[in-house]
């Protein structure tokens, strides 16, 4: 398959997947994917860190994630868990994860993965920012499992609520929405 045929591709297979959920994934707010053997290769369990955004994803030993930092507001998520923040300006943000995927495809060593906000609400000074958002992190992991080199896909959707544009959604165009690249850095394990 051509290499520009592969991320469509990757990016429809995340969104068919996270849309089809059962309960039990509702639950956990995750769903694991691995082909081959199913098993999460264990060196690529712990904590990635973004060359830029501020974005940070923690995976667990069987691929699923625990936590993550997300641009927005630079706050710790939790799958499945409402998470309230203060922020810097005052206020708090909060946010509620929507369902969450990982999927690896061993012999390419790709690795994808689907971070959905299904609503927040952030309070910076008297203006409100609130909404929902949808972030696929596609690409490949080096061979020695300490980068992953990841285009990032963010389909955002924003209401502000301030003095001068009360309840104003903000326009996105989907076609618009630059692929943002990503070095994800494998933080070392500390004993």
């Amino acid at each position: 398959m051509p290499q520009r045929l592969l991320v469509p591709v990757l990016c429809l297979t995340a969104f068919l997947i996270s849309g089809c959920p059962n309960d039990a994934v509702i639950k956990n707010g995750m769903d694991v994917i691995v082909d081959g053997d199913g098993q999460f290769p264990p060196s690529l369990a712990g904590t990635w860190k973004a060359d830029q955004g501020g974005w940070e994803i923690i995976f667990g030993p069987d691929g699923k994630i625990t936590s993550a930092v997300i641009s927005l507001g630079r706050a710790k998520i939790t799958p499945g868990r409402v998470t309230t923040v203060p922020m810097e300006l005052g206020g708090k943000g909060t946010f509620t994860p929507g369902l969450w995927s990982v999927q690896y495809l061993q012999e390419q060593r790709q690795l994808i993965v689907e971070i959905v906000v299904d609503s927040f609400r952030v309070e910076l000074g008297e203006n409100i920012i609130k909404g929902r958002t949808r972030d696929f992190f596609i690409g490949e992991v080096s061979k020695d499992g300490t980068f992953w080199q990841a285009e990032r896909f963010s389909y955002p959707e924003y209401t502000v609520d301030t003095a001068k544009f009360p309840n104003y959604k903000l326009p996105v165009d989907p076609n618009e929405n630059p692929k943002e690249k990503l070095l994800f850095q494998k933080a070392l394990q500390t004993k």
